[in-house]
């Protein structure tokens, strides 16, 4: 399943969500205009401009400026070259832009945050009869963290490919606060609940890539805590459920706790189960829980319940077996053989 962002558009606490506009609408009743940054950095453009990295393609994070060109990267990025990807010239030394950066940041701090009133007439009228239309105008604030987050996420994933691992953690970790603030207000909402249990599994990410298996496993958990309260018939909330229990069994089979590897990997297996259950037709969801049935069987091995080892290793194999593909799932169908021959090489190897 292709990652996507958490993201969406949701309606304000307190204001009705926008619906569609009746022609026979008087015309003061205008849409909003959605406010549009105005150096192009929004959630649905890419952009590179005078406050990215040009190494990382993200905002600048903890901002280096090398010397004697005077070009600024990300210091983590930068520190990788001897000369400047810029122009070429000897990297000298590099030194704190903190001017730069102080741009940087309060950039991204006001970012989105753009009050817009119900339409422009009322704009020009503020002057008369101002304590009444003060009171009856209604303003509109227009995407308080929902935009914000998306356009933070977009950064954390070009750093985050870029291996510049703490400007990520730094664009997430804003996310989430704003996420935690909107949950205080508006209550445990489905779609806040799945951001911020998509944006933890990303911090969670970010932890196990620095070697930080104890704060990994803190978001992960935290992650699974966020997406359990929410119904099991999003296919894409079930998926990053399931890969975040599975991590954090990961994280407990490389530190030699068999039985809690087991016992997450179980939990994983159990939700792609009912997914599968829920909607039989998926060929991914069906391929998910062969590599559940494979991770479960591995531990058990490992714990020397071989029997049952196999029970499970035969049981991916009959779901893979089973599985028919359509000609366009040339991905799938490379995916779904190259498991097929771990989960048969494993019951030869008895």
């Amino acid at each position: 399943m292709r990652p996507v962002c958490p993201f969406v558009k949701a309606a304000r606490p307190a204001e009705p969500i926008k619906k569609e506009r009746d022609s026979s609408a008087p015309s003061s009743a205008a849409a909003t205009v959605s406010p549009k940054c105005p150096l192009g950095y929004d959630s649905q453009t890419f952009k590179l401009g005078p406050l990215s990295c040009m190494i990382c393609q993200a905002l600048l994070f903890d901002s280096a400026q090398c010397v004697p060109c005077s070009h600024s990267f990300c210091k983590v990025c930068v520190s990788r070259f001897k000369d400047c990807p810029l122009c070429g010239a000897d990297i000298e030394k590099t030194e704190p832009n903190s001017e730069l950066q102080g741009l940087v940041d309060r950039f991204i701090e006001g970012h989105a945050r753009i009050k817009r009133s119900h339409n422009a007439e009322e704009e020009t009228n503020t002057n008369t009869n101002t304590n009444s239309e003060s009171h009856n105008k209604r303003v509109i604030y227009e995407d308080v963290s929902l935009e914000r987050g998306a356009f933070l996420v977009q950064q954390a994933m070009r750093a985050f490919r870029a291996q510049n691992i703490e400007s990520a953690k730094s664009r997430l970790s804003l996310c989430a606060e704003d996420i935690r603030g909107q949950l205080e207000t508006m209550g445990n909402t489905s779609e806040l609940c799945s951001q911020l249990g998509a944006v933890l599994g990303m911090l969670g990410d970010c932890c196990r890539a620095t070697g930080d298996a104890s704060s990994a496993v803190n978001y992960f958990e935290e992650s699974v805590e966020f997406l359990s309260k929410l119904p099991g018939n999003d296919q894409e909330i079930t998926h990053t459920l399931s890969i975040s229990l599975n991590k954090i069994g990961d994280l407990k089979y490389y530190d030699g706790d068999l039985q809690a590897a087991r016992s997450y990997y179980f939990k994983s297996l159990n939700v792609r189960r009912d997914a599968v259950k829920h909607d039989p037709n998926v060929p991914s969801q069906i391929l998910d829980l062969a590599v559940s049935f494979a991770k479960v069987a591995d531990v058990d091995r490992s714990l020397g319940n071989e029997d049952v080892a196999i029970n499970e290793f035969q049981e991916g194999i009959k779901l893979l077996e089973s599985l028919t593909l359509k000609s366009e799932d040339t991905g799938l169908e490379q995916r779904r053989l190259s498991v097929l021959e771990f989960l048969k090489n494993q019951i030869v190897e008895k």
